[in-house]
């Protein structure tokens, strides 16, 4: 029988695929902060642009998470990667509102275009832990990077835009190493509901209230630290980027320590971790306050994504979940200005924070337990694992008075070996 299978992706281009789809949201305070500034646009109607970017980001993940596995990667990649270039192109190169929002929305489906393939990329990678924080140290350089020059470029809105545009265009290359249109072999053909439908309802039920508290706060940073702590736009730019640079390290040591700590510990003890970062900063009424709020949030911050991540990918290495539970995160996301902006105006901003945090706090309790569901089933983790090396099955014909044809699984030698080291250890 001939293969119809593909190998799992190579590591590069789904990282460069995660930094043009993530790298949006991440500039999204200095995005909306330049809105406001130079177009005839107020706080809370330049925080509305912001949403629609992240609502078309959040609609190209919800539209697309049936459609990868079946086309495959690679046309839904460019696809993206273009609408972003153009988008975004658009929106920088005039100065005319309707023009500028139409550009943002087509910017932000193309970058959500970008997001869920490289989600259902990391998904079937063999380590999507390891692959998810290269991704996440990836956007995280380059948006400090970006922090740190955008200011010393010049005024006006469209630099932004121009530098997510330009992201966009230099992971182009990638998309060569991506798989066309496939057609699944036996072994990985399955219904269309993913598995585990419960616990993935509730991870990406909690993960659009955890991105939406995020970005809630994200989205008014520059606010807070501009009226409430009194900074200038270099030493904003300059504390985000030093924030940017403290995820780099969380990311790394993450990555270092893999899943040796499961996932469940990570994921509640740092949501409510940062919960007090959110607190912190909102509150802060000077430099000192503002960056060290901003430090630790951003250091605790894409730990636990990278874990979310990677415990979405184990609920399905077809990578339903995790486009889906990507969407929701953008859905969140695309939601939290607004949600910000509400909330300060109607408690102050310290009363955003406490609200913030309240939330945060709720949602760490059922994501925690989701974690602690996928991990206690090493036989679907020993499956999923299996599913990430084998060749493709074999079909034989049905057994007398059986009711369907079985298959069997025909393994690699390297899923061969790791079997036979789970029966060592188990001595069966």
């Amino acid at each position: 029988m001939s293969d119809n299978t593909s190998a799992p992706p190579a590591a590069w281009p789904l990282v460069a695929l995660f930094t043009a789809g993530y790298v949006a949201p991440y500039l999204l305070p200095t995005v909306v902060g330049r809105l406001d500034a130079h177009l005839p646009l107020g706080p809370a109607q330049a925080g509305l642009v912001g949403t629609a970017l992240l609502l078309g980001s959040a609609t190209a993940g919800f539209t697309l998470a049936s459609r990868i596995p079946r086309r495959g990667p690679r046309p839904a990649a460019r696809l993206g990667l273009l609408l972003a270039v153009l988008g975004y192109g658009t929106a920088a190169a005039t100065s005319l509102l309707p023009l500028v929002v139409a550009g943002v929305v087509v910017g932000g489906f193309g970058s959500g275009s970008a997001t869920a393939v490289a989600a259902a990329g990391i998904a079937g990678h063999r380590d999507p832990h390891r692959i998810s924080s290269l991704g996440l140290l990836s956007v995280s350089a380059t948006a400090g990077a970006l922090y740190l020059t955008l200011p010393h470029l010049g005024g006006g809105h469209g630099l932004p835009f121009a530098a997510i545009a330009l992201v966009a265009a230099l992971a182009w290359p990638a998309t060569g190493r991506l798989g066309g249109p496939t057609r699944p072999g036996p072994a990985v053909r399955s219904s269309g509901r993913p598995p585990y439908p419960r616990a993935g309802a509730v991870l990406a039920g909690c993960l659009l209230l955890w991105s939406l508290t995020q970005e809630a706060l994200w989205g008014v940073s520059g606010r807070i630290g501009a009226e409430q702590a009194g900074l200038s736009e270099a030493t904003l730019g300059a504390v985000f980027a030093v924030a940017l640079g403290a995820g780099l390290l969380g990311v790394t040591g993450a990555s270092a320590f893999g899943t040796r700590l499961g996932r469940a510990l990570p994921i509640g003890a740092g949501t409510a971790a940062i919960a007090g970062c959110v607190v912190l900063t909102s509150s802060a009424d000077g430099l000192a306050g503002f960056a060290a709020g901003e430090i630790l949030w951003n250091a605790v911050y894409p730990v636990v994504l990278s874990y979310l991540i990677g415990l979405a990918a184990a609920l399905d290495p077809r990578g339903r979940w995790a486009v889906f539970a990507g969407a929701a995160s953008s859905l969140g996301t695309a939601c939290g200005p607004v949600v910000g902006s509400l909330l300060a105006e109607a408690f102050g901003l310290p009363g955003m924070g406490l609200v913030l945090g309240g939330l945060l706090l709720t949602v760490a309790g059922p994501l925690t337990a989701v974690a602690l569901h996928a991990g206690r089933n090493p036989a679907a983790a020993a499956e999923v694992a299996d599913l990430r090396t084998e060749a493709p099955a074999a079909a034989v014909p049905p057994a007398a008075g059986s009711g369907k044809p079985r298959r069997v699984l025909l393994l690699s030698p390297a899923a061969r070996r790791s079997r036979d080291r789970r029966r060592d250890t188990s001595g069966v």
